[in-house]
């Protein structure tokens, strides 16, 4: 099977990258050939086909918003920036000059929006090309596609309850009414272009996800769970497993990811918590140091890390901790905890409740509340063992639910009934003209 694989980025950025590029290897491997298509960067992997890949917007060396602000812009970037929110003929002309070339059996999206536009939807669909898409945000729905407002720091549904304009209103992309506007205009544009309509099927790794597309009309046949996937090869053979009295926080350290609540529950307590990351948003992780001085607090912000070194840390670490305030959908340092057989605290909601299981795998804790999440974290420095016997109960997940095998043979599974489905339409429809 020729699958061409569509992603905004494709150079390693987080963890929609890391399933960007396990599940090309993994296709690969099964003898799949798989074309990418992305957008220039400075820091992308090589491939033959970057010919065909869109211009950047800007120099090439962005990769975050906060990194769009600090460079220089211009109307040519302005617009092209602007397009690629809302409907890129360029995007659309690049795509169209793979498909031709490459002839593809079927296109699979994992991530269009800001960078590239839904343009390449289109595109595919006039090529009679099957399309299926990965969601891993709401995007298509939320104009800043986390059901989050950054202003009073909780979810927000207002948008798909009631209008797309309460995001321009409350300013909830960038804290910017014209970002806001932009993005509101970027899923009306979607929904005119007919983009429920023109993709064969839609794969969410979370079944609380999906049940957010059904209240939200999409048709509930053309929706599909496949838990994602966790490469055992990525793991260093090297590191011991132990279970050392700290615990450790991984990802963006944004208002999203409920860094205020994390650490405001280790305020005060002799309890060792390492945070590794990095904030998206501009000077908030100062922010966050600034209102530790002055407290009593064993909290190390240690930066950015990639994979191999955050691996010294989760192989050491009690357990890890996930205080996410928005419906996040299935993050990875939940899938990296498990494989490393450590447990999981993490806050009641979304996916992380179908994939913590209460005193089996990790503990819940109640959402942005301080007090329930510090008992949680005081039981398992108290309890050791407890932590060590949930992980290794995680483990067996990573072997089972989350398994190489089993997502592969999945998502194969339906791009072939997609395929097949395509054909047996394709029979009928000289009949009904």
């Amino acid at each position: 099977m020729k699958i061409v694989l569509v992603n905004y980025r494709y150079f390693f950025s987080g963890g929609p990258e890391r399933y960007m590029f396990n599940i090309k290897q993994l296709l690969e491997e099964r003898g799949h050939e798989v074309i990418p298509f992305s957008v220039k960067h400075n820091r992308n992997e090589k491939t033959p086909y970057e010919k065909y890949f869109l211009s950047p917007i800007g120099s090439g060396d962005e990769v975050y918003f906060s990194d769009v602000q600090k460079s220089r812009k211009n109307l040519r970037d302005m617009w092209k920036g602007f397009s690629r929110i809302t409907y890129s003929f360029e995007a659309k002309k690049c795509f169209k000059k793979l498909l031709k070339d490459v002839r593809p059996d079927i296109v699979y999206v994992l991530y269009f929006q800001s960078k590239i536009s839904c343009s390449v939807i289109q595109a595919a669909y006039e090529m009679h090309i099957p399309i299926v898409q990965r969601i891993s945000d709401y995007s298509l729905l939320c104009p800043c596609g986390m059901y989050f407002r950054q202003s009073t720091c909780s979810i927000c549904e207002l948008c798909t309850q009631k209008s797309k304009w309460n995001a321009v209103k409350n300013k909830c992309v960038y804290n910017s009414a014209l970002y806001s506007f932009i993005k509101a205009l970027a899923i009306k544009v979607q929904d005119f272009v007919g983009i429920r309509r023109k993709i064969s099927k839609f794969v969410f790794p979370s079944t609380f996800t999906m049940s957010k597309f059904i209240e939200n009309g999409f048709d509930r046949n053309k929706l599909v769970h496949i838990p994602t996937l966790f490469n055992d090869t990525t793991l260093r053979s090297d590191l011991e497993i132990q279970y050392k009295p700290f615990a450790l926080f991984i990802g963006r350290t944004d208002p999203d990811k409920g860094l205020k609540t994390l650490l405001k529950a280790f305020i005060g307590t002799d309890y060792n918590l390492k945070v590794i990351g990095f904030s998206s948003v501009t000077g908030y992780q100062d922010k966050l140091k600034k209102y530790l001085q002055g407290k009593k607090h064993n909290i190390e912000f240690l930066g950015k890390k990639n994979f191999c070194e955050i691996q010294e840390y989760l192989s050491k670490c009690l357990f890890t901790i996930i205080p996410s305030e928005w419906y996040d959908n299935l993050p990875n340092t939940l899938l990296e905890s498990y494989a490393m057989r450590k447990c999981v605290v993490a806050t009641d909601i979304g996916s992380l409740t179908e994939n913590v299981e209460e005193n089996k795998t990790g503990l819940l804790f109640k959402y942005k509340d301080v007090e329930d999440l510090k008992s949680k974290i005081e039981y398992l420095f108290r309890y050791p063992e407890k932590a060590e016997e949930f992980g290794k109960n995680a483990r067996t997940l990573i072997d089972t639910k989350f398994s190489i095998n089993s997502h592969v043979d999945s998502l194969l599974n339906l791009f072939n009934d997609v395929l097949n489905y395509n054909k047996k339409t394709e029979v009928r429809l000289p009949h009904n003209h």
